[in-house]
């Protein structure tokens, strides 16, 4: 029987679920009688919580013989929630789950001392191994871990506790890596972690993110696109920002863990920028590349957050030129300062996640507009659909999965541009 993994959450997660997979499979829970499904949870949001229970309620429904093993963040922050769910067979926290013995801790192998939870102390975790792996199911871009953890430790957030302390992969081994999926047919890498722009502090001669990217593209020429996921631009590095200005093949979308638009409630996040910090790295990074695109995540409905501050993230996403938004209304995350802060009315919050979310969509909307009648390099992600150097969201005929395919940009239709490839001859 196959094993079944289900992954909630980040890009890190995606590319923890094929490690997972490979684990599984060397513990032999393929040959277990009627499989196995392992949930790869997120612990971001009370909303992500709550739908990993779903899933899990669910797998138990559709496989009701199956041993179903709960793991990722949520499982790390709060095991107990899934040790009382009765379809649950086995608990592991983020760093169990990359170790094929501890998939054997099931019964089904003859273990004399079961242990329903398998959560150790996350915090105790101080190197992250490099973890090979030869695809990436289902993707036509690759991705690749090169940090895990986070030092930071802001008001709202409990991914601390799901991750650990920030270690960060060594570089020869992320070489190797990329050298080995490039090789595997992968035209585009992106690079993941959970607080990217902190790599490499803890390894020998503290090299910096800037670092890593110019030898990667140096080191593996025939790599065609590499990409960054969120980055923290306060944490950004003049190298960093030297491979933008001079490597045509980083691409130039960048997507910023802003959070807020308000100074007072950047304080209280304990965020370590300010929006003129944010406002001057946009500016910078376009006199760099022009074609820079960012993206960013924003809170909504922060506790004690008033209708000026709020007006102050509408304005920051026209500020900073944003056209990619992830709009988060706040919840509560149980243990951390922001769940004791006196709490805004949750219709509010919906109410301003909305309203920001308009305002992204409008910004998206333009940047759309501005350009059609261009030529642009397309990833196709699947049958139709692809995505720019921009990330940005495009339809076009033609093209197999992975393939980069040159296109000129017809019009959108308010969610993605139209495209029409480029033939050689025409080119």
């Amino acid at each position: 029987m196959a094993v079944d993994v289900l992954t909630f959450g980040c890009r890190l997660n995606a590319y923890e679920s094929e490690v997972i997979k490979r684990e599984a499979k060397d513990a032999g829970l393929e040959e277990l009688r009627g499989g196995a499904v392992v949930v790869n949870t997120c612990a971001v949001t009370g909303e992500a919580v709550r739908q990993a229970r779903q899933a899990i309620r669910k797998a138990r429904r559709e496989n009701p013989d199956a041993r179903i093993i709960v793991t990722g963040c949520a499982a790390q922050t709060e095991p107990g929630t899934f040790d009382a769910m009765n379809e649950v067979d086995l608990v592991l926290g983020n760093e169990e789950k990359l170790k094929a013995h501890n998939y054997r801790a099931l019964p089904d192998f003859g273990v004399n001392q079961f242990e329903k939870v398998r959560v150790n102390d996350i915090m105790e975790v101080r190197e992250t191994a490099s973890h090979m792996v030869e695809s990436i199911e289902g993707r036509a871009r690759a991705f690749v871990q090169v940090q895990n953890g986070c030092d930071h430790r802001c008001t709202f957030c409990i991914i601390p506790y799901g991750r650990g302390n920030s270690r960060s992969v060594p570089m020869g081994a992320v070489v190797d890596q990329v050298r080995q999926l490039v090789g595997n047919g992968y035209g585009e890498v992106v690079l993941t972690g959970v607080d990217l722009t902190s790599f490499g502090a803890d390894l020998p001669g503290s090299p910096r993110l800037g670092r890593l990217v110019s030898t990667l593209l140096r080191e593996v020429p025939e790599l065609e696109r590499l990409r960054l996921s969120s980055i923290d631009s306060i944490e950004a590095d003049d190298e960093l920002l030297r491979a933008l200005a001079e490597e045509e093949r980083l691409m130039p979308h960048l997507h910023l863990s802003l959070q807020h638009g308000d100074d007072m409630i950047l304080k209280r996040m304990k965020r370590r920028h300010l929006r003129a910090d944010a406002i001057e790295f946009c500016q910078r990074v376009r006199a760099l590349r022009p074609d820079a695109v960012f993206g960013a995540d924003i809170i909504a409905g922060f506790p004690t957050e008033t209708d000026a501050m709020f007006e102050n993230s509408l304005k920051i996403v026209e500020e900073c030129g944003l056209t990619h938004l992830h709009v988060f209304p706040f919840s509560p995350r149980e243990g951390t300062p922001a769940a004791r802060m006196p709490q805004l009315d949750r219709a509010l919050v919906k109410e301003r996640a909305a309203r920001l979310r308009a305002v992204g969509d409008a910004a998206y909307a333009r940047h759309l507009a501005s350009l059609d009648g261009t030529r642009q390099r397309i990833l196709i992600e699947r049958p139709g659909l692809g995505r720019t150097e921009g990330f940005t969201l495009a339809a076009l005929e033609g093209g197999q999965p992975g393939q980069i395919v040159e296109a000129r940009i017809t019009g959108h239709d308010g969610e993605r541009l139209t495209a029409v490839a480029v033939t050689q001859e025409a080119a």
